[in-house]
Protein backbone atom coordinates (compact mmCIF):
# COMPACT_ATOMS: atom_id res chain seq x y z
CA UNK A 1 0.00 0.00 0.00
CA UNK A 2 0.91 3.74 -0.73
CA UNK A 3 1.59 5.86 2.56
CA UNK A 4 0.09 9.41 1.71
CA UNK A 5 0.73 12.37 3.68
CA UNK A 6 -1.62 15.73 3.22
CA UNK A 7 -1.06 19.06 5.36
CA UNK A 8 -3.77 21.58 5.80
CA UNK A 9 -2.62 25.11 8.10
CA UNK A 10 -4.31 26.83 10.42
CA UNK A 11 -5.99 30.02 9.47
CA UNK A 12 -6.14 33.38 11.21
CA UNK A 13 -8.96 35.93 10.57
CA UNK A 14 -7.30 39.53 10.14
CA UNK A 15 -10.61 41.32 9.86
CA UNK A 16 -14.21 39.96 9.61
CA UNK A 17 -15.53 38.56 12.21
CA UNK A 18 -18.66 36.77 11.54
CA UNK A 19 -19.05 38.14 8.50
CA UNK A 20 -19.06 35.00 6.23
CA UNK A 21 -21.68 33.43 7.37
CA UNK A 22 -24.26 36.93 6.04
CA UNK A 23 -22.39 36.37 3.00
CA UNK A 24 -20.17 39.50 3.49
CA UNK A 25 -16.49 40.19 3.21
CA UNK A 26 -13.25 38.30 5.22
CA UNK A 27 -9.20 38.58 5.49
CA UNK A 28 -7.45 35.97 6.42
CA UNK A 29 -4.64 34.35 6.42
CA UNK A 30 -3.19 30.70 6.32
CA UNK A 31 -0.53 30.38 9.38
CA UNK A 32 2.84 28.40 9.27
CA UNK A 33 1.62 25.29 11.32
CA UNK A 34 -1.35 23.19 10.43
CA UNK A 35 -2.31 19.15 10.83
CA UNK A 36 -0.41 16.15 9.08
CA UNK A 37 -1.95 13.29 7.94
CA UNK A 38 -0.16 10.17 7.49
CA UNK A 39 -1.25 7.14 6.23
CA UNK A 40 -3.05 4.41 3.59
CA UNK A 41 -6.13 3.06 1.76
CA UNK A 42 -6.88 -0.96 3.71
CA UNK A 43 -7.91 -3.16 1.53
CA UNK A 44 -11.00 -4.06 4.62
CA UNK A 45 -13.76 -1.46 5.23
CA UNK A 46 -12.54 -0.65 8.56
CA UNK A 47 -11.33 3.10 9.22
CA UNK A 48 -8.54 3.33 11.88
CA UNK A 49 -7.65 6.93 13.19
CA UNK A 50 -4.95 7.49 15.76
CA UNK A 51 -4.21 11.14 17.39
CA UNK A 52 -0.92 11.39 18.24
CA UNK A 53 -0.88 14.74 20.43
CA UNK A 54 -4.29 12.89 22.33
CA UNK A 55 -2.90 9.60 22.31
CA UNK A 56 -6.18 8.53 21.21
CA UNK A 57 -6.97 5.48 18.31
CA UNK A 58 -10.45 5.28 16.57
CA UNK A 59 -11.75 2.28 15.36
CA UNK A 60 -14.72 2.24 12.89
CA UNK A 61 -16.70 0.41 9.95
CA UNK A 62 -16.97 2.08 7.14
CA UNK A 63 -20.77 1.01 6.83
CA UNK A 64 -21.40 2.23 10.88
CA UNK A 65 -20.47 6.12 10.31
CA UNK A 66 -22.62 7.95 12.87
CA UNK A 67 -21.64 10.74 14.81
CA UNK A 68 -23.47 9.76 18.32
CA UNK A 69 -21.22 6.57 18.08
CA UNK A 70 -18.01 7.95 17.54
CA UNK A 71 -15.89 10.49 19.84
CA UNK A 72 -15.70 13.67 19.45
CA UNK A 73 -12.53 14.32 18.26
CA UNK A 74 -12.67 12.21 15.39
CA UNK A 75 -15.77 13.14 14.42
CA UNK A 76 -13.76 15.96 11.86
CA UNK A 77 -12.21 13.15 9.78
CA UNK A 78 -14.95 10.89 10.20
CA UNK A 79 -17.67 13.72 9.19
CA UNK A 80 -15.69 14.16 5.82
CA UNK A 81 -15.56 10.23 5.21
CA UNK A 82 -19.34 10.69 5.63
CA UNK A 83 -19.57 13.88 3.22
CA UNK A 84 -17.42 12.11 0.60
CA UNK A 85 -19.94 9.22 0.58
CA UNK A 86 -23.38 10.95 0.63
CA UNK A 87 -22.17 12.67 -2.52
CA UNK A 88 -20.74 9.27 -4.25
CA UNK A 89 -17.29 9.90 -4.04
CA UNK A 90 -15.68 6.23 -3.61
CA UNK A 91 -14.13 5.69 -0.84
CA UNK A 92 -12.76 2.55 1.22
CA UNK A 93 -11.39 1.34 4.46
CA UNK A 94 -8.08 3.54 5.48
CA UNK A 95 -5.69 3.98 8.41
CA UNK A 96 -4.02 7.53 9.46
CA UNK A 97 -2.00 8.88 12.00
CA UNK A 98 -2.88 12.55 12.89
CA UNK A 99 -0.16 15.05 14.41
CA UNK A 100 -0.67 18.85 14.83
CA UNK A 101 1.65 21.60 15.84
CA UNK A 102 -1.12 24.07 16.19
CA UNK A 103 -2.53 25.02 19.58
CA UNK A 104 -6.03 23.87 20.00
CA UNK A 105 -8.97 26.58 21.16
CA UNK A 106 -6.36 29.53 20.07
CA UNK A 107 -8.79 31.07 17.09
CA UNK A 108 -6.43 29.20 14.44
CA UNK A 109 -9.47 27.17 13.14
CA UNK A 110 -7.53 23.70 13.98
CA UNK A 111 -11.22 21.40 13.34
CA UNK A 112 -10.93 23.47 9.29
CA UNK A 113 -7.29 22.33 9.04
CA UNK A 114 -7.71 18.72 10.47
CA UNK A 115 -11.11 18.34 7.54
CA UNK A 116 -8.83 20.05 4.83
CA UNK A 117 -6.05 17.61 5.72
CA UNK A 118 -8.75 14.85 5.63
CA UNK A 119 -10.18 15.79 2.16
CA UNK A 120 -6.73 15.91 0.55
CA UNK A 121 -6.12 12.38 2.25
CA UNK A 122 -8.94 11.20 0.90
CA UNK A 123 -8.60 12.74 -3.03
CA UNK A 124 -5.14 11.01 -3.33
CA UNK A 125 -6.18 7.65 -1.71
CA UNK A 126 -9.12 6.74 -3.86
CA UNK A 127 -8.23 8.73 -6.85
CA UNK A 128 -10.94 11.29 -6.50
CA UNK A 129 -10.14 14.78 -8.30
CA UNK A 130 -11.74 18.07 -6.93
CA UNK A 131 -11.96 21.55 -7.60
CA UNK A 132 -10.81 23.67 -4.32
CA UNK A 133 -13.92 25.36 -3.91
CA UNK A 134 -15.86 21.42 -3.60
CA UNK A 135 -12.85 20.88 -1.01
CA UNK A 136 -14.18 23.37 1.30
CA UNK A 137 -17.59 22.67 0.54
CA UNK A 138 -17.42 18.91 2.00
CA UNK A 139 -15.23 20.02 5.14
CA UNK A 140 -17.73 22.94 5.77
CA UNK A 141 -20.53 19.90 5.53
CA UNK A 142 -18.93 17.80 7.66
CA UNK A 143 -18.51 20.06 10.44
CA UNK A 144 -22.33 21.27 9.95
CA UNK A 145 -23.61 17.80 9.68
CA UNK A 146 -21.43 15.42 11.91
CA UNK A 147 -19.69 17.71 14.74
CA UNK A 148 -22.85 20.35 14.93
CA UNK A 149 -21.02 23.94 14.26
CA UNK A 150 -22.95 25.93 11.49
CA UNK A 151 -19.70 27.19 10.40
CA UNK A 152 -19.23 29.26 7.29
CA UNK A 153 -16.47 28.65 4.73
CA UNK A 154 -14.11 30.80 5.77
CA UNK A 155 -12.01 28.46 7.73
CA UNK A 156 -11.80 26.27 4.89
CA UNK A 157 -11.23 28.36 1.93
CA UNK A 158 -8.59 30.05 3.85
CA UNK A 159 -6.77 27.12 5.05
CA UNK A 160 -6.85 26.25 1.52
CA UNK A 161 -6.13 28.47 -0.85
CA UNK A 162 -4.21 31.75 0.94
CA UNK A 163 -0.99 32.47 -0.36
CA UNK A 164 2.55 33.28 1.60
CA UNK A 165 2.69 37.12 2.23
CA UNK A 166 -0.70 37.89 1.52
CA UNK A 167 -3.96 38.29 2.86
CA UNK A 168 -7.09 36.48 1.27
CA UNK A 169 -9.87 38.02 0.64
CA UNK A 170 -12.84 36.14 0.20
CA UNK A 171 -16.33 37.56 -0.84
CA UNK A 172 -18.67 34.69 0.55
CA UNK A 173 -21.65 35.48 -1.86
CA UNK A 174 -19.42 34.49 -5.02
CA UNK A 175 -16.49 33.09 -2.97
CA UNK A 176 -14.39 34.78 -4.93
CA UNK A 177 -10.90 34.33 -3.57
CA UNK A 178 -8.57 37.47 -3.79
CA UNK A 179 -4.89 37.85 -2.56
CA UNK A 180 -3.87 40.73 -1.38
CA UNK A 181 -0.57 42.16 -0.90
CA UNK A 182 0.59 42.23 2.67
CA UNK A 183 3.63 44.41 3.81
CA UNK A 184 6.59 42.42 4.05
CA UNK A 185 7.60 44.71 7.04
CA UNK A 186 4.65 42.57 9.55
CA UNK A 187 4.79 39.69 11.48
CA UNK A 188 1.51 38.48 12.91
CA UNK A 189 1.09 37.48 16.48
CA UNK A 190 -1.13 34.81 17.72
CA UNK A 191 -1.59 35.76 21.51
CA UNK A 192 -3.50 32.58 22.82
CA UNK A 193 -5.56 33.91 25.97
CA UNK A 194 -5.87 29.98 27.58
CA UNK A 195 -9.39 30.68 27.93
CA UNK A 196 -11.23 27.72 26.35
CA UNK A 197 -14.04 28.21 23.81
CA UNK A 198 -16.73 25.65 23.28
CA UNK A 199 -18.55 26.93 20.04
CA UNK A 200 -21.13 23.73 20.21
CA UNK A 201 -21.74 25.11 23.06
CA UNK A 202 -24.60 27.60 21.35
CA UNK A 203 -22.89 31.11 21.72
CA UNK A 204 -21.65 30.52 17.79
CA UNK A 205 -25.59 29.24 16.76
CA UNK A 206 -27.28 32.15 18.49
CA UNK A 207 -25.28 34.68 17.10
CA UNK A 208 -25.84 33.34 13.39
CA UNK A 209 -29.75 32.91 14.37
CA UNK A 210 -29.86 36.76 15.65
CA UNK A 211 -27.59 37.54 12.61
CA UNK A 212 -30.54 35.92 10.78
CA UNK A 213 -33.06 37.96 12.71
CA UNK A 214 -31.85 41.39 11.86
CA UNK A 215 -31.90 40.47 7.51
CA UNK A 216 -35.36 39.71 7.91
CA UNK A 217 -36.25 42.66 10.14
CA UNK A 218 -34.45 44.65 7.36
CA UNK A 219 -35.93 42.82 4.56
CA UNK A 220 -32.43 42.01 3.07
CA UNK A 221 -31.33 38.64 1.69
CA UNK A 222 -28.13 39.10 4.40
CA UNK A 223 -26.93 41.56 6.74
CA UNK A 224 -24.10 41.66 3.20
CA UNK A 225 -27.10 43.93 1.58
CA UNK A 226 -27.59 46.18 4.29
CA UNK A 227 -25.71 49.57 5.02
CA UNK A 228 -24.37 51.09 7.90
CA UNK A 229 -26.94 54.29 6.85
CA UNK A 230 -29.89 51.59 6.38
CA UNK A 231 -29.21 50.12 9.62
CA UNK A 232 -29.29 53.33 11.72
CA UNK A 233 -32.47 54.35 10.06
CA UNK A 234 -34.32 51.40 11.19
CA UNK A 235 -32.78 51.36 14.62
CA UNK A 236 -36.15 52.02 16.37
CA UNK A 237 -37.75 48.89 14.65
CA UNK A 238 -35.21 46.13 16.09
CA UNK A 239 -34.72 44.84 19.26
CA UNK A 240 -31.65 46.30 20.93
CA UNK A 241 -29.53 43.05 20.95
CA UNK A 242 -30.04 42.46 17.14
CA UNK A 243 -29.84 45.87 16.16
CA UNK A 244 -25.99 45.78 17.67
CA UNK A 245 -25.75 42.37 16.26
CA UNK A 246 -26.38 43.69 13.02
CA UNK A 247 -24.38 47.06 13.62
CA UNK A 248 -21.30 44.84 14.34
CA UNK A 249 -21.88 42.63 10.74
CA UNK A 250 -22.64 45.43 8.85
CA UNK A 251 -19.61 47.64 9.99
CA UNK A 252 -17.32 44.73 9.76
CA UNK A 253 -18.31 44.37 5.95
CA UNK A 254 -17.49 48.01 5.15
CA UNK A 255 -13.92 47.53 7.88
CA UNK A 256 -13.12 44.42 5.19
CA UNK A 257 -13.55 46.43 2.10
CA UNK A 258 -11.50 49.51 3.41
CA UNK A 259 -9.04 46.88 5.27
CA UNK A 260 -8.10 45.25 1.61
CA UNK A 261 -8.12 49.33 0.24
CA UNK A 262 -5.27 50.20 3.19
CA UNK A 263 -3.43 46.60 2.13
CA UNK A 264 -3.17 47.95 -1.68
CA UNK A 265 -1.64 51.08 -0.87
CA UNK A 266 0.93 49.67 1.71
CA UNK A 267 -1.42 51.92 4.18
CA UNK A 268 -0.53 49.08 7.31
CA UNK A 269 -1.54 51.85 9.72
CA UNK A 270 -4.85 52.65 8.43
CA UNK A 271 -5.36 48.57 8.72
CA UNK A 272 -3.97 48.29 12.48
CA UNK A 273 -6.88 51.14 13.42
CA UNK A 274 -9.82 48.85 11.73
CA UNK A 275 -8.20 46.06 13.37
CA UNK A 276 -8.74 47.98 16.65
CA UNK A 277 -12.11 49.43 15.65
CA UNK A 278 -13.56 45.54 15.26
CA UNK A 279 -12.83 44.54 18.34
CA UNK A 280 -14.42 47.49 20.02
CA UNK A 281 -17.41 46.59 17.59
CA UNK A 282 -17.01 42.81 18.69
CA UNK A 283 -16.82 44.20 23.03
CA UNK A 284 -19.85 46.31 22.55
CA UNK A 285 -22.30 45.10 19.57
CA UNK A 286 -21.61 41.16 18.85
CA UNK A 287 -20.85 40.77 22.49
CA UNK A 288 -18.13 37.73 21.39
CA UNK A 289 -15.48 38.86 23.56
CA UNK A 290 -14.26 38.11 26.74
CA UNK A 291 -12.41 40.09 29.76
CA UNK A 292 -9.05 38.07 28.71
CA UNK A 293 -9.25 38.97 25.23
CA UNK A 294 -10.01 43.05 26.02
CA UNK A 295 -6.72 43.14 28.20
CA UNK A 296 -4.51 41.49 25.68
CA UNK A 297 -6.08 44.21 22.83
CA UNK A 298 -5.02 47.19 25.35
CA UNK A 299 -2.05 45.92 26.50
CA UNK A 300 -1.07 45.17 22.33
CA UNK A 301 -2.27 49.17 21.98
CA UNK A 302 0.27 50.34 24.52
CA UNK A 303 3.01 48.33 23.09
CA UNK A 304 5.37 50.16 20.46
CA UNK A 305 5.27 48.17 17.21
CA UNK A 306 1.85 47.00 17.41
CA UNK A 307 -0.10 48.15 14.94
CA UNK A 308 -3.56 47.18 15.23
CA UNK A 309 -4.83 43.81 17.30
CA UNK A 310 -8.14 42.42 17.65
CA UNK A 311 -9.20 38.84 18.68
CA UNK A 312 -9.64 36.12 16.31
CA UNK A 313 -11.59 33.53 15.28
CA UNK A 314 -15.24 32.63 16.69
CA UNK A 315 -14.90 34.39 19.68
CA UNK A 316 -15.80 33.61 23.48
CA UNK A 317 -12.28 33.13 24.46
CA UNK A 318 -9.33 31.84 21.91
CA UNK A 319 -7.06 34.40 20.78
CA UNK A 320 -6.46 37.40 19.70
CA UNK A 321 -4.49 38.60 16.64
CA UNK A 322 -1.79 41.57 16.39
CA UNK A 323 -0.22 43.01 13.61
CA UNK A 324 3.34 43.67 14.57
CA UNK A 325 6.51 45.43 13.27
CA UNK A 326 9.21 43.14 12.09
CA UNK A 327 12.04 42.98 14.59
CA UNK A 328 9.86 44.14 17.21
CA UNK A 329 8.35 40.67 17.82
CA UNK A 330 10.19 40.06 20.98
CA UNK A 331 9.44 42.59 23.02
CA UNK A 332 5.52 42.55 22.10
CA UNK A 333 5.09 38.89 22.76
CA UNK A 334 7.06 39.43 26.35
CA UNK A 335 4.24 42.21 27.07
CA UNK A 336 1.17 40.32 25.81
CA UNK A 337 2.70 37.20 27.81
CA UNK A 338 2.86 39.25 30.97
CA UNK A 339 -0.65 40.47 30.98
CA UNK A 340 -2.22 37.18 32.00
CA UNK A 341 -1.23 33.67 33.61
CA UNK A 342 -1.72 31.65 30.96
CA UNK A 343 -0.81 33.68 27.29
CA UNK A 344 1.11 31.73 25.07
CA UNK A 345 2.22 33.36 21.48
CA UNK A 346 2.93 32.07 17.94
CA UNK A 347 4.71 34.61 15.59
CA UNK A 348 3.93 33.66 12.41
CA UNK A 349 3.92 35.52 8.76
CA UNK A 350 1.33 34.94 6.06
CA UNK A 351 1.82 31.31 4.91
CA UNK A 352 0.81 28.81 1.70
CA UNK A 353 -2.88 27.09 1.91
CA UNK A 354 -3.05 23.60 1.69
CA UNK A 355 -3.17 23.43 -2.26
CA UNK A 356 0.27 25.41 -2.55
CA UNK A 357 1.88 23.45 0.05
CA UNK A 358 0.89 20.26 -2.11
CA UNK A 359 1.99 21.94 -5.22
CA UNK A 360 5.88 22.07 -3.54
CA UNK A 361 5.90 18.34 -2.58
Amino acid sequence: MTSITTYAPGRAELLGNHTDYNEGYVLAIAVDRGTTLTGQARTDRRIRIHSRELGKTEIVALDQLAAERVSPWSRYTLGVVDQFRRNDLHVEGFEIEVTSNLPLGAGLSSSASLENATVLFLSQAFGIKLEPLQMARLAQKAEHDFVGVRCGLLDQISSLMSRDQHATFIDCRSFDVQHVPLDGRVSVIIANSGVKHALVAGEYNERRSDCEVAARALGVPFLRDATTEMLKSRKNDLADRIYRRALHIVGENERVLAGSEALRHGDVTRFGELMYASHESSQANFENSCAELDQLVETARKTPGVYGARLSGGGFGGATINLVEKGREKEVVKALTSTLPNVSCLVTEAADGALACAKKH
